[in-house]
């Protein structure tokens, strides 16, 4: 499902100098697993998530993995202008899918996620943990085959990020839904089905 070698990213410091974030990771994960990625700060896990996600390029490796992928940030980035439906139907509606039919989708897709209740609610009057089931929702939209979470539950209180737990481990369970999932937290690590251990930008356990 997921193969990752010896994957290597550096950048160019403002002065000058190359710093080596990840230097040579080489895991795996099979098809439903999922997979929590931790380290120290500056380990290369959010770097690893955004090559694994194509929102950067390697400076060395390969990547091998499903074309259908969904993400989930720390930060939801959703439209506050937009109800909670329209966020998460936009993207069906970029893809130019008839607007009735995405409506109906990201609504099955919001009751799935607790939310069916509040999908005509503007963003601003949900809370942060209503905003992130959202984020959630939009993310499995288009109906991937692999999740990419980094830190989605790091800005929510202990019930709320339990909820967002909850609602990833059912996906995982009932779709089979892969998931690759960066976290400082270890009592959700310890939830995946396996941990990788960042240390210096290199895997020390997997």
């Amino acid at each position: 499902m997921i193969s990752v070698v010896d994957l290597r990213k550096s950048f160019v410091a403002p002065n000058g100098e190359r710093i080596e974030v990840l230097r040579g990771v080489t895991f795996t994960a099979n098809a439903g697993e999922s997979i929590a990625i931790r380290g120290r700060s500056g380990s290369g896990k959010s770097t690893l998530l955004h090559l694994l996600g194509g929102l950067e390029t390697p400076d060395h490796g390969n990547i091998a993995h499903p074309k259908e992928i969904g993400f989930v940030f720390q930060f939801h980035y959703l439209l506050p202008d937009l109800s909670a439906v329209e966020n998460v139907a936009l993207p069906l509606l970029i893809a130019r899918w008839k607007k009735r039919r995405a409506f109906e989708r990201a609504t099955e897709l919001l009751r799935k996620t607790g939310l069916g209740d509040r999908a005509e609610h503007p963003i601003a009057h949900l809370s942060g943990g209503e905003q992130q089931r959202v984020a959630v929702a939009r993310a499995l939209i288009t109906e991937p085959k692999l999740l990419l979470a980094d830190e989605p539950t790091g800005n929510l209180d202990k019930h709320s990020g339990e909820e967002i737990m909850a609602i990833l481990r059912r996906l995982n369970r009932e779709q089979n839904l892969t998931i690759v999932m960066v976290t400082h937290d270890s009592q959700i690590a310890a939830e995946a089905d396996r941990t990788v251990t960042l240390v210096d930008g290199r895997v020390v356990a997997a």
